[in-house]
């Protein structure tokens, strides 16, 4: 039987472009700031992987399904894995990444937890997340959202240094995101006793993804301009703020 792709996995779709956009932000900004043994973790469909991997002696990357059609490069490998924990030796790479993936774990703890143990003494981990007071509405695929301190507090009992950091929309994202929440409260309004955050996560996962497809497109038909002139030039990554539309935090493990 062939597996469902969730709307949780980003594609170059340009119904996703919103999105895409800023997740290839995301990987240009760690692009710049890893080297040597590095480790993904959240392969996603792998779009990640040409921007990083150049930066790397070796590219690691992991996740628990292997999309199609993905492809590495001579210093990179895949694995297979479900996490926590991490399949790898205490001290094991320089610099982890993972974006978009914290809010899936359940165990979140052990996994930051996981990371610091894998990373060298004084490597470092780029990890993004949705910035709870932004979103729309309940997301059943993840186990939780984060604010900034709940995000800070995560982190900081494994690692010496934590950076917050954000990724903010300029005019024309942020003019997207206003039509976004109109078409989201189209949806809710059909949801008076919120049920949406009071049903148990897995009956809400399929509804949830089919609307926010159908969300998506129906975006696309009526806006179609604005959809697709939204560049990765329209996110910035700014100290981090409440209107950030993704926590980009930077940790340093000791030396």
């Amino acid at each position: 039987m062939k597996r469902v792709i969730t709307a949780e996995r980003v594609s170059r779709d340009v119904s996703d472009n919103f999105v895409f956009q800023r997740s290839i932000l995301a990987y240009h900004e760690a692009a710049e700031r890893v080297s040597g043994r590095v480790l993904e973790i959240g392969t996603g469909s792998g779009y990640g992987i040409e921007i990083i991997a150049p930066h790397t002696t070796h590219f690691t990357t992991i996740d628990k399904h292997r999309a199609e059609g993905l492809t590495l490069p001579a210093n990179g490998e895949f694995l297979t894995a479900k996490v926590p924990p991490l399949p790898f030796a205490d001290g094991t790479f320089d610099c982890v990444i993972t974006f978009q993936v914290v809010e899936h774990i359940r165990r979140d703890g052990e996994f930051i937890r996981e990371i610091a143990r894998v990373l060298k003494p004084g490597g470092c981990l780029l990890i993004t997340t949705p910035n709870r007071t932004m979103s729309l509405t309940r997301n059943p695929w993840h186990v939780r959202e984060y604010d900034k301190q709940e995000f800070s507090a995560l982190l900081s009992p494994h690692f010496t240094k934590v950076e917050a950091m954000g990724i903010e929309g300029g005019e024309r994202v942020m003019a997207y995101y206003a039509k976004n929440r109109e078409g989201v409260e189209r949806i809710t309004r059909f949801d008076p006793l919120r049920l949406q955050y009071r049903l148990p996560r897995w009956l809400l996962q399929i509804p949830y993804d089919l609307l926010n497809r159908l969300n998506r497109r129906r975006l696309l038909k009526e806006n179609d301009d604005l959809t697709r002139s939204i560049r990765m030039e329209d996110y910035r990554l700014v100290p981090a703020h409440e209107g950030c539309f993704d926590w980009f935090f930077i940790a340093e493990k000791a030396e």
